[in-house]
């Protein structure tokens, strides 16, 4: 685990008409959070007002610290990954010196965007498009062509964000002062080991925009109730029951408890852990009988991750999941990874970013089919992107009145709720 913690590494606070209209918006938002009844969805308002996109982004999205890809992306000096937060464009960069950085991705000169690429390798220099201002990988100026003799260069560096690595996953934040992040590195730590993520290969990445707020995406992936009708494909290898979300009966968490044990035995840490507030948890659960998320059942590469103990010791290790909000969850089996990146880009849009990762020295072609290794859940992707849709539309109609939560099936929305709910309130004082 590392952090790299940069001091003003926030933009200024907002001026002007925005400032302004900030208490207006906030009022917006105190009244539908008194209105929000416990156990229940949120008010339909909450899923598409602008006033809610602009509170959270500015209480939730610019102070949390945000998933942005995985360290085998980034191994190489140079090599960089792209993505949004909110209103802030970022760049997260390996430098020469070996550093992970964050930085701002907006030229220090008139403010264009310099790397537009979701990855690559900018090799030694940040060089803007424009008009060729080149910074060093550590964001510092390094050339301005024909500026006037008095431009102090140091202070024309690339604003600097916060950047955090846990087992292998890259994590940013933009604000001034980030939340502890070693607490979360700290407890996921044991459970990814084994996986060895800094050093996996990525094998497919999918990235869809959905027509839906972000929270109805992070709802839809917090409860299993819908997966029976709606996602076949994945209910082959996917447990129905709540077990991600510590739920299920007797019953239904036995097998669970026995790959725990078995997994526990061979030295594997495998335990419910989460943090108080509910914003982020690990666990292994048993997969229903299956040892891969495939359409058989069956490990879609040919080896298992080297750091899991042999098949004759265990043969099958379940799934470890870990969800971190606002912005991912992800699912570790016995021979591939997939993690989720979700980013809200407005009231009523998200970027979803799927990646599966498999063991770096795993061969497309040999070890691995492409097909069999995607597609239960390209298929779930699309499947889910269609219910946040319909759910959207829904929830925008003036006649949506709030219905009940399940407490058997949707604990896990609860939980979500209840975090988000807590952060709007922090935020605004009360």
């Amino acid at each position: 685990m590392s952090v790299t913690s940069q001091p003003n590494a926030a933009p200024p606070p907002a001026q002007g008409a925005a400032a302004a209209a900030r208490p207006a918006a906030q009022a917006v938002v105190r009244a539908l959070l008194d209105e929000h009844r416990p156990g229940h969805c949120l008010p339909g308002p909450m899923y598409h007002d602008p006033a809610v996109h602009a509170a959270d982004l500015d209480l939730v999205w610019h102070r949390e610290w945000v998933f942005a890809g995985h360290e085998c992306e980034l191994a190489e000096p140079g090599a960089y990954i792209t993505l949004t937060v909110g209103t802030h464009p970022l760049v997260v960069v390996r430098g020469t010196d070996g550093v992970l950085r964050a930085l701002h991705n907006v030229c220090r000169h008139r403010g264009a965007v310099l790397c537009e690429a979701p990855s690559g390798n900018t090799r030694r220099k940040l060089v803007c498009p424009y008009h060729q201002w080149a910074y060093e990988l550590d964001g510092s100026l390094y050339k301005a062509r024909a500026m006037p003799p008095g431009m102090t260069p140091s202070e024309l560096g690339l604003r600097p964000a916060h950047v955090g690595t846990a087992s292998g996953l890259v994590f940013v934040c933009v604000a001034d002062t980030p939340p502890p992040f070693e607490p979360f590195a700290a407890t996921v730590a044991a459970h990814l080991a084994p996986f060895d993520l800094a050093g996996a290969k990525i094998a497919h990445e999918s990235v869809l925009v959905e027509q839906g707020n972000w929270k109805l995406v992070m709802e839809n992936n917090r409860e299993c109730y819908h997966c029976r009708i709606s996602h076949p494909e994945l209910a082959k290898s996917f447990p129905l029951a709540p077990l991600h979300s510590g739920g299920g009966s007797e019953d239904e968490a036995r097998a669970t408890a026995e790959v725990v044990a078995a997994c526990e035995a061979a030295g594997v840490p495998s335990g419910f852990l989460m943090s108080d507030d509910f914003q982020y948890r690990v666990m292994r659960m048993a997969l229903e009988h299956a040892r891969s998320m495939t359409m058989d059942g069956e490990p879609a590469v040919a080896h298992r991750w080297a750091g899991l103990p042999g098949e004759d010791v265990v043969r099958d290790v379940g799934d470890v999941l870990l969800y971190h909000y606002p912005s991912m969850w992800s699912h570790y089996v016995g021979d591939h990874a997939l993690t989720f990146r979700m980013l809200p880009t407005g009231p009523t849009t998200t970027e979803l970013r799927t990646t599966w990762l498999v063991p770096g020295d795993a061969v497309e072609g040999e070890d691995y089919d492409l097909k069999t290794l995607t597609e239960v859940w390209l298929a779930t992707n699309d499947q889910d992107t269609a219910l946040v849709e319909r759910t959207q539309r829904g929830v925008t109609s003036p006649a949506f009145v709030p219905g009940p939560y399940s407490e058997v099936e949707e604990d896990g929305v609860i939980q979500f709720v209840a975090w988000y709910t807590e952060r709007l309130r922090a935020g605004l004082g009360g």
